[in-house]
């Protein structure tokens, strides 16, 4: 499922930085996440690299939008066609 961020967001910005779909964009008051584009990092790394960086746990799943690993690695090959993932 794709990641939200929560009130708890400082607006440090690490996380945006980290996110190598660009679904990370700063909002009026929070950092928020694209669930369109937001592939947990399945493709790049094994783990989630916006909750791993976040020292307020502000980066959670998002219940709203679950989808299995298959699903996830079929929106990276979407979001970057022509490219092999680095991690499945």
């Amino acid at each position: 499922m794709a990641y939200k961020i929560t009130e708890e967001c400082t607006n440090c910005g690490a996380c945006e930085s980290e996110c190598k779909n660009e679904a990370i964009k700063k909002g009026e008051t929070i950092y928020i996440i694209d669930p369109e584009r937001c592939t947990e990092c399945i493709g790049w790394y094994e783990s989630s690299k916006c909750a791993e960086l976040c020292v307020l746990n502000a980066c959670v799943p998002d219940p709203a939008h679950k989808e299995t690993r298959e699903q996830l690695l079929a929106k990276w090959k979407k979001i970057h066609p022509g490219k092999t993932p680095q991690a499945t």
